[in-house]
């Protein structure tokens, strides 16, 4: 990190402040002119997902003349050029090297946007609930995946023209049964720890609905419920 006198620290804070922002701006004047679109065009993209940006406002801040830049703002133009506001923050390949916080040196874009997703680990940052959420997506996506195959396995067990096909097609089968079986049971653990974090754990496929246990019959005694 370039060391600084307090003095020049009041003059770095919006150095910092005027890079995120001309970061925001070059690469929406970018889009929107790769699409074809004059300002007002894309004001009115803007206005149609219910949050207006005018066409004055759009201009100055590609021109370097708009004084803030509200987050809202960012997501709304991100979803009106169709991308996402991080690709607006930093526009990797098109800007190379930029600051993630004030009075630190520049770094490489692709490494700050890796940062700002949580791609990259960083010491000290808590991430929350983002790794449980990824490895429930990833074990959703491999009882999915498993359940397909099983199921074609099993075609193939009824339609096989030989004892021998028959008995591949049911080894697999029962392979990614058992697949099936694991994922489900690692995501109710998953979600149960979730819930017990006092999370609200992610919405399940129709096909996993089997996955969490049965809600208990509230009108049932627990004598009718043994």
């Amino acid at each position: 990190m370039t060391q600084r006198d307090s003095e020049d620290e009041e003059d770095d804070f919006p150095e910092w402040e005027d890079r995120i922002k001309t970061n925001v701006a070059g690469e929406v004047r970018r889009r929107r002119k790769e699409r074809g679109w004059s300002a007002q065009d894309l004001a009115d993209q803007c206005e149609q997902l219910g949050h207006p940006i005018p066409r004055n406002v759009i201009a100055n801040m590609e021109s370097g003349r708009r004084a803030n830049l509200p987050l809202v703002d960012v997501l709304v133009l991100a979803a009106a050029l169709r991308t996402y506001p991080v690709c607006l923050i930093f526009p990797v390949g098109y800007v190379d090297r930029t600051q993630e916080l004030p009075f630190q040196d520049l770094v490489p874009t692709w490494d700050a946007l890796r940062r700002f997703t949580g791609e990259e680990n960083v010491y000290g940052r808590d991430a929350g609930l983002v790794p449980d959420f990824e490895r429930h997506s990833s074990l959703v996506r491999t009882a999915l995946a498993a359940l397909e195959e099983e199921e074609r396995a099993r075609f193939t067990a009824k339609t096989a023209t030989s004892r021998a096909q028959q008995e591949e097609a049911e080894r697999r089968r029962s392979k990614y049964a058992d697949h099936v079986i694991s994922a489900k049971y690692n995501l109710r653990y998953l979600r149960r720890d979730l819930r017990d974090e006092g999370a609200t754990p992610p919405d399940l496929p129709p096909a996993l609905g089997d996955v969490d246990p049965p809600e208990p019959d509230i009108d049932t005694t627990p004598d009718e419920r043994l």
